[in-house]
């Protein structure tokens, strides 16, 4: 049974990729700043029986409580989004940007990648962005960022293959979450749905379990020649 890391596991791809690993028979550790209220893990745990909820912040402290036996990590990096020109991005949300989502599971990379290089084998899902291929103005924030955290996951690719570790990013734009899309604007508004059906081909938000099954093949280890590959989830949007 193949242990599987899932940060932010509240957020983003989060939300569907757990229940579809648990149904796939994986055991799931999770991660998530909201875990660090204890009501929030045991919740949390009653709704996903059989995950391992850690009280954890940081790469050093999922790592120091987790350990190293993870056969699969799944950087799912988060932070929210404000629409601004270039001359007005404030520098200190920048900066939190480049933190959460590159450094963060640049970090936590470090930490495991010994273990799998010792063990000869392993696997990182990357969950980045699609905006990189097609930027829009406004978010040049989270297409900077995200593309740095796609070109991090690239380089890992090369470097591991040798010694037995898949790595794999999925790049969504357009995915249902309350972080990014959220359903009052996107699904409950009808300007909002024909906003959406006006710019994504499928003619919808992309559903939370949908990737959830794109990151459990991923995370399977049925395909490990698949590596070093950037998976769009758009509908067709770029």
């Amino acid at each position: 049974m193949r242990r599987v890391l899932v940060t932010n596991v509240t957020q983003y791809a989060g939300p569907g990729t757990v229940p579809v690993l648990l149904r796939a028979g994986f055991r799931v550790v999770c991660h998530d700043p909201s875990f660090a209220d204890g009501a929030v893990r045991t919740r949390y745990a009653a709704a996903y029986p059989g995950v391992d909820c850690l009280d954890a912040r940081d790469p050093e402290e999922i790592f120091g409580v987790a350990g190293d036996a993870v056969d699969v990590v799944v950087c799912n990096d988060v932070f929210p989004i404000t629409r601004n020109a270039i001359e007005d991005v404030a520098v200190e949300d920048l900066r939190a940007t480049f933190e959460a989502v590159l450094v963060f599971p640049f970090r936590l990379t470090q930490l495991y990648l010994p273990a799998m290089k010792q063990r000869g084998s392993g696997t990182f899902v990357f969950i980045t962005s699609a905006r990189p291929r097609r930027p829009e103005p406004g978010f040049a924030t989270p297409t900077a960022i995200r593309a740095g955290t796609t070109a991090f996951a690239l380089a890992l690719a090369k470097e591991a293959a040798a010694y037995g570790i898949q790595v794999n990013v999925v790049a969504p734009n357009y995915l249902y979450s309350e972080l990014y899309y959220p359903r009052a604007a996107f699904v409950d508004d009808p300007a909002g749905r024909e906003a959406i059906a006006a710019t994504v081909p499928a003619g919808r938000l992309g559903e939370p379990e949908e990737i959830g099954e794109l990151v459990s093949f991923l995370a399977s280890g049925r395909s490990t020649f698949t590596t070093g590959e950037v998976i769009g989830f758009t509908g067709g949007w770029p």
